[in-house]
């Protein structure tokens, strides 16, 4: 981990595209501005968490109708082929 001392309105560059400005401090609370491509998704840590664990949960519940899913047809082709 980069670790970087800033003053207010001093600003750090990442790549040619990214620019994180030091706005404001107030007391334990720092607020930065960050200008990226429309193309870059920015989202705080604990945001960006609640997405993760919903993608996997919606993976999961995808995955486990599609695993119903095949077993409902095999279980309808096996009565087929019983017949």
């Amino acid at each position: 981990m980069l670790i970087l001392s800033r003053k207010l309105d001093e600003k750090i560059k990442i790549g040619d595209d990214i620019t994180i400005t030091l706005i404001d401090i107030h007391g334990d609370q720092v607020k930065i501005g960050i200008e990226a491509p429309k193309s870059v998704k920015v989202f705080r840590q604990e945001i960006f968490d609640d997405i993760q664990s919903e993608n996997k949960a919606a993976a999961l519940a995808s995955s486990k109708s599609e695993s119903k899913s095949a077993i409902d047809a095999v279980s309808a082709l096996s009565k087929l082929l019983k017949r």
